[in-house]
């Protein structure tokens, strides 16, 4: 069956954007010359699923993202992966989109029939509130941190209201030249 991976970068003091949504402190990549920088890791994910689930506000940012007429070959190159990929939406308030089908309700049904047909795994791209309502269903397979070496001291938390323990096991972790850590878990 396929799995449900939360992949996402998270600083060392676990929020997911600053107090005012920015994400400037994510660091991409590890410079022109590293194969093993935080890039090369993305790039085999992306390789690894065919689905991204979003939520309403994350998919309205995020998910028809076009980068700049002047932006590098990789950047682009990494969009049209992404925008390649089947997207489903998780929302109460369901708008029209050509690009993505909306979830509205039943959760965890939807999730676990998307699962049981045949395909990649699948990005569960967030944002925080779909991240705690999966992580409260137990619908996470596995959790793939890209820990950044910044404290923010505030801004959206990576997990909150959470409703119990969810146990975990190593399965790696690796450096970079940046300092970003990649923390790989899978449910114990």
């Amino acid at each position: 069956m396929r799995k449900v991976i939360l992949n996402l970068a998270v600083t060392l003091d676990g929020f997911i954007e600053g107090p005012n949504g920015e994400i400037d402190w994510c660091i991409m990549d590890d410079g022109p010359d590293s194969e093993e920088g935080i890039t090369s890791h993305f790039d085999e994910f992306l390789a690894r699923i065919d689905t991204i689930f979003y939520g309403r506000v994350s998919y309205d940012l995020w998910g028809q993202y076009q980068p700049a007429a002047d932006a590098s070959w990789p950047e682009r190159r990494l969009w049209e992966n992404v925008h390649s990929k089947s997207k489903y939406v998780f929302s109460t308030r369901p708008t029209g989109s050509k690009d993505a089908a909306y979830i509205t309700g039943d959760i965890a049904d939807r999730v676990n029939e998307i699962k049981a047909h045949p395909g990649k795994d699948i990005w569960l791209y967030g944002g925080a509130k779909l991240i705690t309502t999966f992580v409260n269903l137990g619908l996470v397979d596995n959790y793939l941190l890209a820990v950044h070496p910044v404290i923010l001291g505030g801004g959206t938390p990576l997990f909150s209201d959470l409703k119990g323990r969810t146990n975990l096991k190593l399965k790696g972790a690796v450096t970079s030249k940046s300092g970003v850590i990649l923390l790989d878990y899978e449910k114990a």
